[in-house]
């Protein structure tokens, strides 16, 4: 109880992760908080692009209760006034913190990233964030463009330095500076990498041969994808070096050696963001707060390397709503640490220590929408009582139950129902765990909005159910004036069965056996 909390959100970022058995990515520091945490291996954003996914878990409620499908409007005015959980924590005596990435800046958290309800002082971005898309990226011919891939030299960046190193060192003395005061805090810390452009030192290069890149398993469109289903990656193709490439609208391909470069600079950009995420754990241990803190590691969403012909998120496919989960919980995933004992020393990414594993791993279905519960759980506050099925009035519940009975039972069998019921903070689950996650878009065939749609333009809802043995999505009419779909109006559907199809290849849904 009374535990400091570190949050750690990642842009981006799908588990390519030593920890989660990525063979190629370097990623020591991170593999090393894995083998002091609890691991989530099956964990899934409730919507695969950054504004809603964050509003959605820091708010603990889905996306048809914040209303935010895209990035311009403010839950607080738009649909209610629900608490976050941020703002949960400062209410509970915490010191409240934002660096970086947390909140998605502008409409969606009010300009001001919900700054003063949910932190206790104004947050922090960096100085060079305003340069992450210009003409920083020199091309062969030695002339600057706004590329997506874009290995630079830091020294020659404006400012001498990059958005994630300045958010680095910004919680690094925040760290300092609530040690010293002794204060409890609650410190979110948003990295932006690998979000594009995929601009990271080019060193990382070094790490990934591009010899040894491969192509994504299933780079081609399924021939049995629903067109409403596929998102056309138009934000790369206003990078600089995809127009130059003049590919179609909206399948391509990418030609493969592109596609090599792409996948090669987001693995360099994963050590880059490794490296940052070492030093702040190291920092952390040399406050001597490791005993005393517990660390959450996760992203807003994935990222598509060209599997099923598609890049980016903006999809209900594993690669763009699976994410990173895990708890480091001092004491309770590890014994606790002894006086100045080092949990977390920094690795560097350029020695290639051998991988780590998991000190626990989970395979249950679990939801980002469950952090708001699991966090006040894990710190011993009171948890946040279960929504009613319209919560739009009321400031504190939440829509995704706590995670923490699954942090003992890393494997083995459901645990048996609670005898005589169970407490509704923590709806008893069914027996099979399901993740939900949706995606809207404005046609049935794909548009140049397609990937981001407006409020206004919306049609069509993806909604996506995922269980150990499958992935089930439908697309159904929806009505963006009073928020509602129409279930009797199904566009389309896909069904994918994960033991013969863990790609995500072979859609079975029109298949009258699976009836």
């Amino acid at each position: 109880d009374g535990m400091n909390v570190l949050f750690i959100v990642v842009d981006d970022l799908r588990p390519v992760l030593g920890c989660y058995g990525d063979t190629i990515v370097k990623s020591p520091n991170i593999d090393q908080l894995a083998s002091q945490s609890v691991v989530f291996n099956n964990a899934y954003a409730q919507q695969a692009v950054c504004a809603p996914s964050r509003v959605s878990f820091l708010t603990g409620r889905r996306p048809d209760t914040t209303r935010l499908y895209d990035f311009y409007s403010y839950w607080r005015v738009h649909a209610g006034n629900y608490s976050t959980m941020p703002q949960y924590f400062k209410e509970n005596g915490y010191t409240t913190l934002s660096v970086g990435k947390v909140f998605h800046p502008g409409v969606s958290s009010n300009h001001s990233d919900d700054y003063p309800f949910s932190w206790s002082i104004p947050p922090f971005h960096p100085s060079t964030e305003k340069y992450e898309n210009d003409k920083t990226c020199r091309g062969k011919d030695g002339r600057l463009y706004a590329n997506l891939v874009c290995p630079v030299d830091v020294t020659e960046m404006p400012g001498g330095t990059l958005p994630d190193i300045q958010t680095t060192e910004e919680a690094i003395r925040l760290l300092n500076v609530m040690k010293t005061k002794k204060q409890r805090f609650f410190l979110a810390v948003g990295y932006h990498k690998p979000h594009i452009p995929l601009r990271y030192p080019q060193e990382f290069l070094k790490l990934y041969p591009l010899e040894n890149i491969t192509l994504a398993p299933d780079p081609w469109v399924p021939e049995k994808l629903p067109s409403v289903a596929y998102n056309p990656w138009t934000d790369i193709r206003q990078r600089d070096d995809v127009k130059a490439l003049n590919v179609s609208f909206p399948y391509g391909p990418l030609p493969d050696d592109f596609q090599r470069l792409i996948r090669q600079s987001y693995y360099a950009a994963v050590s880059y963001l490794d490296m940052q995420v070492g030093l702040l754990l190291n920092a952390l241990d040399d406050a001597g707060l490791s005993s005393s803190t517990m660390v959450v590691f996760t992203a807003d969403h994935g990222w598509s390397l060209g599997e099923h012909g598609e890049w980016a998120k903006y999809s209900n496919f594993d690669v763009a709503t699976r994410v990173p989960l895990m708890f480091y919980v001092p004491g309770m995933t590890t014994s606790s640490a002894g006086g100045g004992e080092r949990v977390f020393r920094y690795l560097d990414p350029f020695s290639h220590p051998l991988g780590l594993v998991p000190q626990g791993r989970s395979e249950k279905m679990v939801e980002l929408v469950s952090l708001f519960s699991t966090l006040a759980e894990l710190a011993g506050l009171q948890v946040p009582p279960a929504c009613p099925e319209t919560s739009l009035h009321v400031a504190l519940c939440t829509e995704g139950a706590s995670i923490v009975p699954y942090f003992k039972s890393s494997e083995g069998k459901v645990q048996k129902k609670k005898e005589g019921g169970c407490d509704d903070a923590n709806r008893c689950y069914s027996e099979e765990h399901v993740a939900f996650s949706q995606y809207p878009r404005p046609a049935d065939t794909p548009q140049w909005n397609s990937d981001k749609p407006k409020l206004k333009d919306i049609r069509i809802m993806g909604y996506s159910m995922r269980t150990v043995d499958y992935r089930y999505t439908v697309w159904v009419r929806f009505n963006p004036n009073n928020f509602s779909a129409d279930f009797g109006d199904v566009h389309a559907g896909e069904l994918y069965m994960m033991k013969s199809d863990p790609n995500q290849d072979y859609n079975i849904y029109n298949n009258t056996l699976h009836g």
